[in-house]
């Protein structure tokens, strides 16, 4: 049982990128699942969320409008669309399976 994230990399500000999460283990279209953040030195933030059919969705007001949370039953994957990134996205971006199964966490970092 794991979740394994991957897509984080070194980006410009204004830059885009794509984080995937990849479950394995359980039944992943039972679960609704989360990104979460942490920077160095604050605290874990909480940035989207989205339930088992993918119907809804839900982001938290710092990322609403540039992010995007999806995901792909079939293939056992949650993605997150990031956009329009900010520097203040730099952090260790990790998914969450109903706060019970974390991943171990993929490096953002925005700077020119």
């Amino acid at each position: 049982v794991q979740l394994v994230e991957s897509g984080g990399g070194l980006v410009q500000p204004g830059g885009s990128l794509r984080l995937s999460c990849a479950a394995s283990g359980f039944t992943f279209g039972a679960y609704g699942m989360s990104w979460y953040r942490q920077a160095p030195g604050k605290a874990r933030e909480y940035v989207a969320s989205i339930s088992r059919s993918g119907g809804t969705t839900d982001y938290a007001d710092s990322v609403k409008g540039r992010f995007t949370i999806s995901r792909d039953n079939a293939k056992n994957t949650v993605y997150l669309q990031m956009n329009s990134l900010k520097p203040e996205d730099t952090a260790v971006y990790r998914c969450n399976r109903a706060n019970t199964l974390w991943g171990q966490g993929t490096q953002v970092t925005v700077s020119s």
